[in-house]
């Protein structure tokens, strides 16, 4: 069986965690155009459900997933759930996230745990769950959506770069143990994505700009093309590392931030 989709053949089923809204919903969207039956998943139920009707009425395939990645068992279950009603899991989209921006001496601890529990540990959860049951089957492919936080500092934002590079590092070594079975692994990093978490950071309606032009003050460059990104760019980036196209590539942590990491 095929891991991977193209625009032309359908592919095996697709699970997207974070599916409810921003670089998760375009991700199903794209996965969906692309002929996959998509599993979404995401712990907002009412706003993952419009993203279901929507990519119904156009003609895809996808079933909703109310799900919340931190707890272990619930994403077991839910994963046996999907291979039942849809069938084998061949793609694995991680996006699943979420940010409290704080300094680190204003962090509370629930802030701390819960960055961690979504981001790191609901990753963990999510690829152990899949890909176990891709390690059998010898065939697959994993996403995780981390950020250009992970490896660029960011002031306020130490808990959510924090778990993007236990992330990031976690993909990688999950790439690495699953390479001998045929399974890929990769990360996608974004940086300022035009989504609801990023127009939540912003003060007033100066925000756009101040994100483009960068804080020296801040120690934050600017973004060198200009212009946000669209949850579109990223999708796409994610579809290529999941498709044919990328049947080489495993390990790899691709930037999708117009340059404000500076080629890091």
């Amino acid at each position: 069986m095929s891991t991977t989709a193209g625009p032309d053949r359908p592919g095996p089923v697709a699970l997207v965690t974070g599916a409810a809204g921003g670089i998760g919903a375009a991700v199903a969207r794209t996965l969906a155009a692309r002929g996959m039956p998509v599993a979404a998943a995401d712990a907002a139920a009412e706003p993952l459900s419009s993203l279901v009707k929507e990519v119904t009425e156009a003609g895809g395939v996808a079933r909703a997933y109310p799900l919340d990645v931190s707890r272990s068992a619930d994403v077991e279950a839910a994963v046996t759930r999907v291979e039942d009603e849809l069938g084998p899991i061949g793609v694995l989209a991680n996006v699943a996230g979420v940010l409290r921006a704080a300094p680190v001496l204003a962090l509370s601890d629930e802030d701390w745990t819960t960055t961690f529990a979504v981001n790191t540990a609901g990753v963990f959860h999510v690829s152990r769950a899949v890909g176990k049951r891709m390690a059998a089957r010898r065939a697959g492919a994993i996403v995780t959506v981390a950020s250009n936080a992970a490896s660029v500092p960011r002031s306020q934002m130490a808990a959510y770069g924090a778990s993007k590079a236990a992330a990031t590092s976690f993909t990688k070594t999950l790439g690495l143990e699953l390479a001998e079975y045929g399974v890929r692994c990769n990360v996608v990093a974004p940086g300022s994505t035009d989504t609801p978490m990023l127009r939540k950071l912003w003060q007033d309606d100066q925000g756009e700009e101040a994100t483009l032009r960068g804080d020296m003050a801040a120690y934050r460059v600017g973004i060198p093309l200009g212009k946000l990104a669209a949850p579109q760019d990223v999708a796409e980036a994610v579809v290529f590392l999941l498709s044919s196209a990328a049947s080489h590539i495993t390990m790899h942590d691709l930037y999708v931030d117009g340059g404000a990491a500076l080629g890091r």
